[in-house]
């Protein structure tokens, strides 16, 4: 079936019919459910993996143009691709590592890579798309953190450090630029069905397995987000709970995590 006949029965998003929209780390999971959402919404998509083969296979599927390529500097590649302008920017591309034991060897690899996958890469798209999008003002800006950048993930320090990172630069690109018609939405699910979550080893399987949503559920909240113009995206609902709660009583919460870490380091 393709992405606009799957799109039937669904109010279409008019803010997004027929933009130019750029999607990061799409040869899969999400980003490749993101692909497809907004090509079934009438825009014109880019598609940006590092595997070219995968941009690839998703731009034939649902009639987009592929741009393969590392995604901290894609942008103007892309831009030229849809016709000198990018009107929707989703900065979707991640890596996780599980790096659990600080107390171990310290690999400086993964975090370097975390930090210029993560965030850098988030911080080098908006610095490319900024000038356009302020000189005419309007732009979108949709940054896939996590749940993590909202709360953490045992086992994953990198993963959880640099999406805090994310979910921070997020937060300032929308209280600086609002006013000059640039709009941010931050997406922070948590576990989503996709080959980063099977890779998280037992530690998803005991915090992300029991509650994970398939990507297209994603993709559906961020439409959404976008048609009611919300910053924060939440997949699973629950997570404000937990983030409220975090906020209100963090020693509380803290220890709750202990508990799962605990679990966690005995059934491991």
């Amino acid at each position: 079936m393709s992405s606009r006949v799957a799109c039937r029965g669904r109010p279409r998003v008019e803010a997004v019919r027929d933009a130019a929209v750029v999607v990061t780390g799409a040869g899969g999971g999400i980003g490749a459910a993101l692909a497809r959402r907004f090509a079934a919404e009438g825009a014109r998509v880019a598609v940006n993996d590092l595997d070219a083969d995968k941009a690839k296979a998703v731009a034939e599927e649902i009639g987009a143009i592929a741009v393969p390529g590392d995604a901290s500097a894609v942008v103007e590649e892309a831009r030229d691709a849809l016709g000198g302008t990018i009107d929707v920017y989703c900065a979707n591309a991640g890596v996780a590592f599980e790096d659990a034991l600080p107390e171990g060897p310290l690999d400086e690899r993964s975090w370097q890579t975390s930090w210029d996958v993560n965030v850098m890469a988030h911080v080098r798209a908006a610095h490319a798309l900024l000038p356009e999008w302020l000189e005419r003002g309007s732009g979108r800006f949709v940054s896939t953190v996590s749940a993590a950048g909202l709360l953490t993930m045992i086992g994953a320090p990198s993963y959880s450090v640099t999406k805090h990172g994310a979910l921070a630069f997020a937060e300032w690109l929308s209280l600086t630029y609002r006013h000059r018609g640039v709009q941010v939405h931050a997406i922070c699910p948590q576990g989503v069905r996709t080959d980063m979550l099977a890779a998280t080893g037992s530690a998803g399987d005991l915090v992300l397995q029991p509650t994970a949503i398939e990507p297209e559920a994603v993709a559906d909240a961020l439409l959404k987000g976008i048609a009611e113009d919300r910053f924060l995206i939440l997949p699973h609902p629950e997570v404000a709970d937990y983030y409220q709660a975090r906020a209100a009583a963090p020693d509380r919460w803290l220890a709750g995590m202990n508990r799962v870490q605990r679990t966690w380091e005995e059934n491991r």
